[in-house]
């Protein structure tokens, strides 16, 4: 099966091609590296030729909000259309736990605009619907630093390790189209705040973190239990604490 991986040598999409491969499949890598560029539809007919499924794990260079509509809203509009044409019958996209239920937030707002785009196209579809990744604890760390200190809410919190997203995505680009979601996150909820406070500790970070329940994800201000997946999500294995000595690991 051939299987064309839009975002293919990022983060997830690099661990997509590989276990796709890995199991007989033919997984393409496609980015504005390889000639094919989602925006304007450069090479995207070519990059289609022969493909049966194809995984869009891309993201948009910018997240201020007219930029990422923008991103989303064109780059899924080309990429369906050019998936009619070349006859593709499996249509499988990476999004965001919670993403309907924070409407404040620009970049939520534009990945259900994604998500609508495609369930309207009449491609056979499946979404995936991902927590945060163990990846990125600094960078919301730093997003949310404000005079030195970090503002974090106090809501529920379940990240997951991008290695087992990519697990999902790629099992589901194998399988049959869900034309619905599939919900993952990691093996642990903890409370959002308390655990930016650990990890921060435990990497000799000496910033203090402000429970905070006006800080803003993306955004948007939390109240509840918008960052979890709901009942029947696939629940990952790895931990963070598992995913942490593997990090330590494969510096050494």
């Amino acid at each position: 099966m051939k299987v064309v991986v839009i975002g293919g040598t990022g983060l997830i999409g690099s661990k997509v091609v590989a276990k796709l491969n890995a199991h007989g499949h033919e997984a393409v890598p496609a980015s504005p590296d390889s000639g094919v560029n989602t925006l304007t539809g450069e090479g995207l007919a070519d990059a289609l030729v022969g493909a049966d499924v194809v995984v869009d794990v891309s993201n948009s260079p910018s997240f201020a909000d007219d930029d990422v509509l923008h991103f989303f809203r064109t780059s899924t509009g080309n990429l369906l259309a050019a998936e009619t044409v070349a006859g593709v019958g499996h249509h499988v996209a990476l999004s965001v736990v919670g993403s309907e239920k924070v409407p404040d937030s620009g970049y939520l707002r534009a990945k259900v605009a994604q998500e609508q785009l495609i369930k309207e196209s009449g491609v056979p579809f499946s979404l995936v619907h991902a927590t945060q990744f163990f990846e990125f604890v600094g960078a919301i760390a730093d997003a949310g630093t404000v005079d030195g200190s970090v503002h974090i809410a106090p809501v529920s919190f379940q990240p997951v390790a991008a290695e087992d997203v990519a697990t999902l995505v790629a099992r589901t680009a194998a399988g049959s189209p869900l034309h619905g979601v599939v919900e993952t996150g990691g093996p642990e909820r903890v409370r959002f705040d308390e655990f930016i406070r650990n990890v921060l500790a435990e990497r000799g970070d000496q910033r203090a973190v402000v429970t905070d329940p006006d800080a803003r994800y993306f955004g948007a201000v939390l109240r509840g239990a918008e960052l979890v997946p709901g009942p029947g999500a696939t629940i990952a294995e790895t931990t963070f604490a598992a995913w942490t000595s593997h990090q330590a690991a494969a510096v050494r």
